[in-house]
C-alpha cells in the first residue's frame, strides 16, 4: 500500500475546554434521566400513601363504626407548572432544586366529614414510623384572608428502590367536605374571572367560607348529641342485662 492508500492517523489534543464540555454534556445526560424518573417515582409515592390512609380509613371504620374519610384525590403537577414555580421561587432548573424546593409536585386532597376527624388523622400520621410529617399549614385554625380553609401537610413517603430507599414528598390538603366545596367554587370563579375576580364576589366568596364553617360546627354538634344519646342508650341496655343476670 502507498502512503495515499494508508494515511497517518492524526488524534487532536484533548484541551480543558474539551474535558469541560464533556462533564456538562454527562451532566446533562445523567439530568435528563433523572426528569425521566421523577413522574414514575412521584407517582409511585403517591402509590404508597394512597395505600397507607385505605388502611387507616379500614381500620378507623373497624374501631369507630364510620369511616372518617370520605374520599381522597391525587394529581402530579404538569411539569411547566414545575417549571414557572422555580422561577416565581427564583431557583435554578435542576433536579435537586426541584427535589428540595418544590413540596407539591405530588398532591393529595382527603376529604372528612368533620374537623376533628382532619386533626385526628394528622395526629396519627405525626406518630407513624413509615411517613415523616415535614411541615403543617393550618388555614383551619387560622383561613387565608379570603376566607380558605383546609390543613396543609407535607409528608415524606419511602421508595423501596433497587439504588436504595428514597423519600419523596407529598403535599396533603385535609379539607371537610363544606371547605372542599367552597374552594371548587372558589376555584371555578378565579378562572372565570381571569384571576380579577370583582371585590362584591370577594365579599360573598368571604361570607360563604363563614357560612360553611358555620355548618361545620353545626354538623360536628348534631353528630357529639347523637353520639351521646347513643352512649347513653348503650348503657342503659347494658345495665338492664345485668340486672336480669343478677
Amino acid at each position: 500500500m502507498n502512503e495515499q492508500q494508508n494515511p497517518q492517523l492524526v488524534v487532536s489534543p484533548v484541551t480543558l475546554k474539551d474535558l469541560h464540555q464533556l462533564d456538562i454534556d454527562n451532566n446533562l445526560l445523567r439530568q435528563f434521566e433523572e426528569w425521566k424518573k421523577l413522574p414514575m417515582l412521584y407517582k409511585l409515592a403517591l402509590e404508597e400513601l394512597q395505600s397507607k390512609i385505605k388502611l387507616i380509613k379500614t381500620e378507623l371504620k373497624l374501631q369507630d363504626g364510620y369511616s372518617p374519610i370520605e374520599h381522597i384525590k391525587v394529581r402530579i403537577k404538569e411539569p411547566k407548572s414545575i417549571m414557572n414555580k422555580m422561577e416565581r421561587k427564583g431557583y435554578e432548573l435542576t433536579m435537586d432544586n426541584i427535589l428540595n424546593h418544590i413540596h407539591d409536585i405530588a398532591g393529595m386532597r382527603i376529604v372528612c366529614a368533620f374537623v376533628q376527624d382532619i386533626y385526628r388523622l394528622l395526629d396519627h400520621l405525626s406518630h407513624r414510623d413509615d411517613i415523616r410529617l415535614i411541615e403543617v399549614k393550618d388555614y383551619i385554625a387560622h383561613p387565608k384572608p379570603n376566607g380558605y380553609q383546609s390543613l396543609h401537610v407535607i409528608v415524606a413517603v419511602p421508595l423501596i428502590l433497587i439504588e436504595g430507599t428514597r423519600w419523596m414528598k407529598v403535599e396533603i390538603q385535609m379539607r371537610t367536605l363544606a371547605m372542599d366545596f367552597w374552594a371548587s367554587m372558589e376555584h371555578i370563579i378565579f378562572y372565570k374571572y381571569d384571576k380579577q375576580v370583582p371585590p362584591h364576589v370577594v365579599a360573598e366568596l368571604k361570607e360563604a367560607s363563614l357560612a360553611a364553617d358555620k355548618l361545620d360546627h353545626q354538623m360536628l354538634r348534631l353528630r357529639q348529641e347523637i353520639l351521646a344519646e347513643n352512649g347513653d342508650l348503650i348503657e342503659g341496655a347494658l345495665h338492664e342485662m345485668h340486672e336480669e343476670e343478677s
